[in-house]
């Protein structure tokens, strides 16, 4: 059966078009069409009204949502949890993302992602394991005592996802080129940060194969005009995908306008790095014992350090609107097909165009989430 979602504001690859029928079936788009030249035979499942309807969000470091943190609840219970409350902000694509931990919670995670996504929980795209191979000098929020070495044993556990895609976000410095030159040999995306790298290492990574860095400026050692270090190779080398948080609590806008430009081939796409206040009544929770308070949508520890964010996708593509001096178009984009393309799944997300996923949010005259589909089904 071919279903319609009818006179939508449909954002295409090639802009907004009004009066538009999305036609899918199961789980594919197969057509768009002017609502005056829909074929007669399709079930019409919704008229939209005019309305907004956008590619579904993909989020690639979500570590928690709903109240639920991944780190403390790595079961496909949690994961649910979490998908649930990001999905109200329009996010139908997620990475859970396990901040530093010990190797049997990397475990317990990276099983529970494994059985997510055979049990076909939402949204579920795989893993993002930010750390334990991170560098001490950026722990951030991060608990140094849990950091690691990359062995044997740790590169089995990080190969060990067969459903879905495996992120790794660490410090270049604290790793070898051979060691990132093996993991991405067995399909696992490199990404570097909280890091000290120095440019040539960086750039040493790059070339071993690691693709990305994690939440731009944050964790980083910044740069200097004879000691260009790690961001300087983010943002010169056309090779990488930069993620950053566009929340108004991690990086001046300034600096967001800046790396905007700085990846010109549009290698820069948002991230939440959401903690469990997103979607939950009670905003306050803990990291490894550490109270986060969160006031004004920043979350913090008791010394001020940030701790993840309170943003959700939905906010982030607004904010990047307003700080980086753009049209909702870009900053959906930067939301949806350029994180898919980071993560190497544009052949079925991230844009409206057939042979992809059924994959959408619509989007009210105010700009709220009214509804969003994953797979064709509304949820």
């Amino acid at each position: 059966m071919t279903k319609a979602l009818i006179n939508a504001r449909v954002l295409t690859p090639e802009g907004f078009k009004d009066k538009q029928s999305i036609l899918f079936r199961g789980e594919k788009i197969v057509a768009i069409c002017s609502d005056a030249y829909r074929p007669p035979d399709v079930v019409v499942e919704r008229d939209l009204g005019g309305m907004v309807l956008l590619p579904g969000y993909i989020d690639v470091q979500v570590n928690g949502g709903g109240g639920v943190l991944f780190n403390d609840n790595p079961t496909v219970e949690g994961i649910k949890a979490i998908g649930a409350a990001h999905r109200k902000f329009g996010t139908t694509g997620f990475f859970p993302t396990l901040i530093s931990d010990d190797l049997a919670v990397m475990a317990s995670a990276i099983a529970a992602v494994e059985d997510a996504i055979e049990q076909g929980v939402p949204g579920v795209l795989g893993i993002h394991l930010e750390g334990p191979f991170l560098n001490q000098e950026k722990c951030g929020v991060h608990d140094a005592s849990k950091f690691a070495q990359i062995g044997p044993d740790e590169l089995a556990l990080i190969s060990r996802l067969k459903n879905g895609t495996t992120i790794i976000t660490l410090a270049p410095e604290k790793t070898t080129p051979e060691i990132i030159r093996t993991l991405c040999q067995r399909g696992i995306i490199v990404s570097a940060g909280h890091s000290q790298a120095s440019y040539e290492e960086a750039i040493a990574a790059m070339d071993a194969g690691l693709s990305g860095f994690t939440h731009l400026f944050n964790a980083m050692k910044p740069m200097h005009s004879r000691y260009p270090g790690i961001i300087a190779a983010a943002l010169e080398d056309k090779r990488s995908w930069c993620s950053i948080i566009a929340d108004g609590h991690h990086v001046h806008p300034a600096m967001l306008r800046l790396a905007l430009r700085a990846k010109a081939e549009e290698q820069i796409f948002l991230v939440t790095d959401a903690m469990p206040s997103v979607g939950a009544r009670d905003k306050g929770f803990s990291i490894g014992g550490n109270k986060i308070e969160v006031q004004d949508g920043k979350c913090t520890t008791g010394d001020g350090t940030l701790s993840g964010s309170d943003l959700d996708m939905n906010s982030a593509v607004h904010n990047a609107v307003a700080y980086l001096d753009i049209d909702l178009a870009q900053a959906v984009r930067m939301a949806t097909i350029l994180p898919a393309r980071f993560a190497n799944m544009q052949d079925r997300l991230g844009e409206i165009r057939p042979g992809l996923q059924a994959n959408f949010v619509l989007l009210s005259p105010e700009q709220k989430i009214v509804q969003s589909w994953i797979k064709g089904k509304a949820l």
